[in-house]
């Protein structure tokens, strides 16, 4: 498996491990199997997009501060190559972290892109009220939040706070890429 992956399973691992939670209560928190969240922390397989936001939600923290436990404050710079990049075996999904969550600030940025035809689904969002600046940069997306459905071209920005279930779909015919700014409250 990729760094990437071993990075992830290290973080789950840990932030369970500090909240001195056995694999059964991750599981019963989370929604997620425990031979799952196993292979998981063991970085045998890559979690889903999907699972990833069960598990924050479980933990209580932002999927920017789920990739970014234990980071520690970060240089004013961070090169394209030291930002970390994670795809969703499942989609496709592919998400850099350009501005990490790190100590001392409360905001990261997230540069993905979501393949033509891909939808991810949340059904609730990992903490309430997560103000979030999404700036479509190339393609078509379509964002639900609850009941209001947004239909975004290229250039469009959408700020909303998350409060609900939520999607993104890349209707295509090229894939979605967008810059999506997260602010904790």
């Amino acid at each position: 498996m990729t760094d990437s992956v071993q990075d992830i399973g290290r973080r789950i691992a840990g932030l369970r491990k500090a909240r001195e939670w056995p694999l059964e209560t991750l599981a019963e928190r989370s929604g997620v199997s425990r031979a799952s969240l196993s292979r998981i922390e063991r970085g045998d397989t890559s979690p889903t997009a999907v699972v990833l936001g069960q598990l924050a939600r479980a933990f209580e923290i932002s999927m920017a501060d789920l990739f970014g436990f234990g980071a520690p404050v970060l240089d004013a710079k961070i090169a394209h190559t030291d930002q970390p990049v994670w795809e969703d075996p499942a989609t496709g999904f592919r998400r850099r972290s350009v501005s990490p969550a790190s100590g001392g600030f409360r905001g990261s940025v997230i540069e993905a892109e979501l393949p033509a035809g891909a939808t991810i689904s949340y059904s609730v969002p990992p903490l309430p009220d997560l103000e979030h600046h999404l700036v479509l940069l190339e393609g078509n997306l379509v964002m639900t939040i609850g009941e209001d459905r947004h239909e975004l071209s290229a250039g469009d920005c959408l700020r909303f706070r998350l409060n609900s279930a939520n999607a993104y779909h890349a209707p295509g015919p090229n894939p979605a890429r967008y810059l999506l700014t997260v602010i904790t409250p």
